[in-house]
């Protein structure tokens, strides 16, 4: 049985900022956490943030989330949350920060370990309602995660594991390209492709879905037209707003599942946190197209053509070499081998990818040898 859910109340809007209040007041947070990270607070975006509140107390912060949410950390912010009697979590900034703050809704309000909660250790039913309210407000067009269900965070044991339930999908999203203006053309392009990826993935994964194939394979449309201009154009408003679209739209999707994509890059992340979540799954998705053409549901539903028309590519069987082709057009490395992986940590990524939370939804189930394969494809 499918089960179809769309839960988040969405703001998108140039300016969309400015409804901030209004959220707050609906959802009854009167003393929020803001959870962010250094560079968006020292691009000012804190403050901008502040300016749109126009809130009279003192805010309460925390603008130390790592490049990857860490265990570590959110237990340091739900400290914060609970030592200042905070009743609702404002997260700004890019999929780390929105899931560090998810994680610090389940922490300020359960009690143990978080792998307690982590979905491969069937912790998806001790997430109770419970939860900190959130409001996600993205300042990066990638990871999507101010719709998803999920927080992907590195466990104390070094795992990179995903956190997920419905109760942590966040009661808003205010999505306003305006934030992302500027950003830099390496983190754009290397968020843009984690958003295109999440569009592919999850538009493959088998699970009967038709609303999350339209939403991911318009998703694709936007994020492929767009990802070059914004890369190049930072200040291209049309095109910010589409690559948020695009975001917004695989994370809307990713329901259906993902699969061997973000099982090795979760584990490859797991293994180096300094790695860029979005730029593995540049890296990996040419390869892993590869692997799954032959797939049953793939080959059944037309894949790859409907891909192919969403790329505005004619040949189907050149989506993944067209991948490779953009990721370099737009400045992202070549494979593994220049952002320091070596063959040496293969054992360790496969056996964590073969255990991962997206490793059973792909269309085509994969060995030990097929990741072998997948790593030295990339690399």
């Amino acid at each position: 049985m499918a089960l179809i859910n769309y839960l988040t109340q969405i703001h998108f809007a140039h300016g969309a900022l400015s409804v901030l209040p209004d959220e707050c007041a609906r959802l009854d947070i009167r003393r929020p956490l803001i959870v962010t990270d250094p560079g968006v607070r020292q691009a000012g975006l804190v403050d901008r943030l502040l300016a749109a509140m126009n809130h009279p107390a003192e805010p309460v912060i925390f603008d130390q989330t790592p490049a990857n949410p860490t265990e570590q950390a959110i237990r340091t912010a739900a400290n914060r949350f609970t030592a200042h009697k905070c009743d609702g979590i404002i997260a700004l900034g890019g999929g780390s920060s929105i899931d560090l703050g998810k994680g610090v809704s389940i922490a300020a309000t359960h009690s143990g370990p978080l792998r307690t909660f982590a979905l491969i250790e069937q912790g998806m039913n001790k997430i109770n309602r419970s939860v900190s309210p959130l409001i996600a407000i993205p300042t990066t067009a990638g990871t999507g995660s101010e719709v998803g269900r999920a927080a992907v965070i590195i466990l104390e044991d070094g795992r990179k594991v995903g956190l997920i339930s419905p109760h942590i999908i966040p009661k808003a999203a205010i999505c306003d390209p305006e934030l992302t203006i500027g950003l830099p053309a390496g983190l754009t392009a290397g968020s843009g492709m984690d958003a295109i990826a999440h569009c592919i993935e999850t538009f493959l994964s088998p699970a009967f879905n038709p609303p999350a194939d339209g939403i991911a394979l318009d998703g694709l449309r936007r994020g492929w037209a767009f990802i070059e201009r914004a890369t190049f154009s930072p200040q291209d408003r049309d095109a910010r707003l589409n690559m948020m679209s695009a975001s917004l739209q695989g994370a809307l999707a990713f329901q259906k599942g993902l699969g061997c994509v973000h099982s090795l890059s979760h584990s490859l992340g797991g293994i180096d946190p300094r790695l860029h979540h979005g730029t593995l799954n540049a890296l990996f998705l040419p390869a892993v197209i590869e692997f799954n053409m032959a797939a049953p549901s793939v080959t059944r539903e037309n894949c790859l053509p409907r891909l192919a028309e969403a790329m505005r590519i004619a040949d189907p069987a050149k989506v993944p070499d067209a991948i490779r082709e953009m990721n370099g057009k737009i400045g992202l490395p070549k494979g593994l081998g220049e952002v320091g992986v070596t063959r040496g940590s293969f054992p360790q990524v496969i056996d964590r990818a073969l255990l991962d939370h997206c490793h059973k939804t792909n269309p085509r189930v994969a060995t030990s040898d097929d990741y072998r394969e997948i790593l030295e494809a990339s690399m």
